[in-house]
């Protein structure tokens, strides 16, 4: 099993940052980077090989690249999204296909989360597709809210439900087995040929929607939060100072 981060993001709202760096590479503890984070979390649960989907300023990313392999014990391969600033990114996601087979444990790049959110994952393998939920915290109208069904598996998964009906939060973490590999990347093919402005989540829905079973994990009450403004900024900072 490897690691995947999904960096591909500009981040507009974070400006000034963002005018020169993409969201995984904000600092939120001194020189600490979201990234930095990603890849500590993923280091720590053992997995030395990474694949970061990078877009908005990707050559930030690569020039850190060598310092970011030492740093974390890990070989990066770099996977390039040129449609970053077009498409949303079930696209980024699908272009990552070829490295699905081997088994990924995939979080987002702009999501601050203690390493009990990869340890839940793997610790719940056996689903083709697992998905970090959080089910403590209340919701409101922005979050990717999941519904359940009878198995307790994913029914829906969008930003637009009514927060009262959702079982809890997909946090941007996925653990996905190599048996899942051919129909993920199909149904997020599907997906972003459909709209390119669809999310990979959308992707986990047409798989759903095709027959698939994805599980759920629940993290528990966990810290974390997905970094898209400045106040998530300053949670993140605070959240990551406690590491």
């Amino acid at each position: 099993m490897i690691g995947m981060v999904l960096a591909a993001g500009a981040g507009r709202r974070l400006r000034p940052y963002t005018d020169t760096l993409p969201k995984a590479l904000v600092p939120v503890d001194g020189d600490t980077t979201i990234l930095d984070i990603a890849l500590g979390n993923l280091s720590a649960v053992g997995l030395t090989e990474v694949v970061i989907v990078v877009g908005y300023c990707a050559e930030a990313v690569e020039k850190r690249k060598a310092d970011l392999e030492r740093r974390y014990g890990v070989s990066i391969t770099l996977v390039h999204n040129d449609k970053a600033e077009e498409w949303n990114n079930a696209y980024s996601m699908w272009l990552a296909r070829e490295h699905f087979s081997k088994g990924v444990l995939m979080v987002n790049g702009d999501t601050v989360h203690p390493v009990s959110v990869e340890k839940t994952l793997l610790a719940g393998r056996g689903p083709d597709i697992l998905l970090a939920v959080d089910d403590v915290k209340t919701l409101a109208d922005e979050e990717m809210k999941v519904t359940l069904d009878a198995d307790r598996n994913l029914a829906r998964i969008t930003k637009q439900m009514d927060p009262a009906e959702a079982y809890g939060e997909y946090i941007g973490a996925t653990l996905i087995e190599p048996a899942a590999a051919g129909p993920l990347a199909e149904a997020l093919e599907a997906t972003w040929r459909r709209d390119p402005n669809l999310y990979y989540e959308d992707g986990y829905q047409e798989l759903v929607n095709r027959g698939g079973r994805i599980a759920v994990a629940p993290i528990g009450a966990v810290e974390w939060v997905e970094v898209d403004n400045h106040d998530d900024l300053a949670k993140a900072r605070r959240i990551a100072a406690n590491y």
